[in-house]
C-alpha cells in the first residue's frame, strides 16, 4: 500500500511539473518573444493554467482524487490543441476552418522538425497529464 502512495505521489507530481512547463512556456512565447496568441490558444490557455494550481494544491494536501477534476479539463484541453494543430497542419482543415480573429490560427510561430508547433506542445502537455491521471485512478483503484 506504501508504494501504492508513493507511485500515486509520483504521478500528481510529474502531473504539476508538465502543467507548470507548459504554463511558463506559454508565458515565455507570448511575453518574452512577443506572440500574440490566437483565440483557439487563448483556449487552451483556459484549460491549462487553472491545472497548475489544482495540481500543485492536491500535490501539497496529498488529494489523489483529484482526476476528477482533472480529466475532464484535460480531455477538452487536448481536444482544442487536437483541432489547433489539425487546422495548421491539414492544409484540408485549415482551408475550411473558423475565422480566428486577429491572429489567424492556421499561423505557426514555430515549426520546430517540420512538425512540433505550439499546439502540438499543447497537446503533448495534456496528454501526458491525462495519462498521469489515469494512472492514479487504476492505482486508486487497485489499492482500494
Amino acid at each position: 500500500m506504501e508504494s501504492n502512495k508513493r507511485q500515486i505521489e509520483s504521478w500528481l507530481f510529474f502531473s504539476w511539473i508538465v502543467s507548470f512547463i507548459a504554463t511558463m512556456g506559454s508565458l515565455f512565447f507570448s511575453e518574452i518573444l512577443q506572440y500574440i496568441p490566437c483565440e483557439l490558444c487563448w483556449f487552451q490557455r483556459i484549460f491549462m493554467y487553472p491545472l497548475v494550481i489544482i495540481l500543485g494544491i492536491s500535490y501539497a494536501k496529498k488529494d489523489y482524487e483529484v482526476y476528477k477534476y482533472t480529466l475532464p479539463l484535460s480531455v477538452i484541453g487536448s481536444m482544442i490543441s487536437l483541432y489547433h494543430y489539425s487546422i495548421q497542419k491539414i492544409s484540408f482543415i485549415g482551408d475550411r476552418s473558423i475565422s480566428c480573429g486577429v491572429v489567424p490560427c492556421t499561423g505557426e510561430y514555430i515549426n520546430w522538425l517540420g512538425f512540433i508547433t505550439i499546439p502540438f506542445l499543447a497537446f503533448t502537455a495534456f496528454i501526458l497529464i491525462l495519462v498521469c491521471h489515469v494512472m492514479i485512478f487504476k492505482n486508486i483503484r487497485k489499492g482500494a
